[in-house]
């Protein structure tokens, strides 16, 4: 049965806060609710080490009612600079044994049910990779790769994030597709969803990307009718460092991105940091 938690706050979202920058640091540092009802959605990327992950999601838990975290691309990689060496798989693993320890909620936990204003609506934090098939248009992978690696604009996942025990990354969505198709498929079909994942689940929001190479390290074509499938309320992710609200299909997509200190937008400036997901701004 998903954990349900009774409030009346707000439903709230951020991602890409990369804490290996002191000033990113900072303001996760500063980060608190409004109220003891709010909840907060991480949508990952919170930093490449695993000790750093460990102290923003710990502070975060401490402060927010809910917390539920999903991995984006950073905290899989495996850095010189960790003490903890693990790949693939198993680092996750490890990520998610740690996010238990702290009592913050992940994609292998039941999903939680917002209650308060807004719901009810199942949260759903997902784990879902990406499959090279943000590529243009009558290319393969390898032709869009070979372009890539000529064009100088390439992922750094290539070289960090090693899919181990899989044979390749796409392999390793494959899997993870499956398994969360399956959890979704056996969902209480009754409530709308808020689907959050680090990776955009439609190709649409990587076309203002200023390095269209990019985008196919950037989700997977599986995904662009999950919005509508899963009824959901609203889709929550980040990894683009493109903060806006879109509408696809009527659903809004909400990119929470903190992103680098020399990304900072100006409403990041004003205080404005999370994002507010339920209940929907103007809403009555």
């Amino acid at each position: 049965m998903a954990a349900e938690e009774k409030g009346n706050g707000r439903l709230l979202a951020i991602s890409d806060l990369h804490v290996a920058y002191a000033e990113n640091r900072a303001v996760v540092e500063d980060l608190r609710p409004r109220s003891d009802g709010d909840w907060l959605l991480v949508a990952g990327d919170v930093g490449e080490r695993i000790a750093d992950v460990e102290w923003a999601l710990g502070l975060l838990k401490e402060r927010f009612a809910t917390v539920a975290w999903v991995p984006g691309n950073h905290e899989l990689w495996t850095t010189p600079g960790d003490p903890e060496q693990l790949r693939g798989e198993e680092r996750y693993r490890r990520l998610v044994q740690i996010c238990r320890r702290l009592g913050v909620l992940t994609p292998e936990d039941p999903y939680p049910v917002w209650t308060g204003a807004g719901g009810p609506a199942t949260v759903v934090p997902l784990f879902l990779l990406y499959d090279y098939s943000f590529r243009p248009p009558r290319t393969t992978r390898e032709q869009a790769l070979a372009r890539a690696y000529e064009s100088g604009v390439v992922c750094t996942d290539e070289f960090l994030l090693h899919p181990h025990p899989y044979p390749s990354r796409e392999a390793w969505c494959r899997a993870r597709l499956r398994e969360s198709e399956a959890r979704l498929d056996d969902r209480d079909p009754g409530l709308p969803t808020v689907l959050v994942n680090h990776f955009p689940l439609l190709r649409e929001p990587t076309e203002v990307l200023r390095h269209q190479p990019l985008a196919q390290w950037c989700g997977t074509e599986h995904t662009a009718d999950w919005h509508l499938r899963y009824r959901a309320a609203a889709v929550v992710y980040g990894h683009l460092h493109i903060p806006r609200t879109t509408w696809h299909d009527g659903v809004r997509f909400e990119e929470v991105s903190l992103g680098y200190p020399r990304e900072r937008r100006p409403h990041h400036r004003q205080g404005r940091v999370l994002r507010q997901i339920l209940p929907e701004r103007g809403a009555a």
